[in-house]
């Protein structure tokens, strides 16, 4: 098979991700009031837009009882400061994730090389991290 080399169909295209849920409105909820961020609905029934920093969105879009949480982190959202971004989400009731592979500590960050990182989960199992960018 022979690949173009000079095609711009899809470098020139606004690429965005998405993920399901299994109940949109308990993600919005969770998004906007434990998170604090913005989230508008689309046009079509059972789709939500989540905004993140720089203009960017993520399609979200609910699945009901046939959606299965992704098994690898769907989210990663760069901090200056992962110990205090920990902090205050875990004051806000967000569960950071505990895993001996790689190693967390006890409070759910991996210090065990590379950026600090912690993750936790969505309400409907999606996993999201805190990384450290410094």
């Amino acid at each position: 098979m022979t690949h173009p080399t000079t095609s711009t169909v899809l470098t020139d295209s606004a690429a965005f991700s998405g993920f399901s849920v299994d109940d949109l409105d308990r993600a919005r909820d969770f998004y906007e009031g434990v998170l604090g961020l913005s989230t508008s609905a689309e046009a079509m029934r059972g789709v939500m837009r989540l905004h993140l920093g720089g203009g960017r969105d993520v399609l979200v879009y609910a699945k009901g009882t046939a959606h299965a949480p992704a098994t690898y982190t769907v989210l990663n959202f760069p901090v200056p400061d992962v110990d205090a971004a920990v902090a205050e989400l875990a004051g806000r009731g967000v569960e950071f994730l505990r895993y001996d592979d790689p190693p967390t500590d006890e409070h759910g960050v991996m210090r065990a090389g590379g950026p600090l990182i912690a993750w936790f989960p969505d309400p409907a199992g999606n996993v999201f991290s805190v990384i450290e960018q410094g």
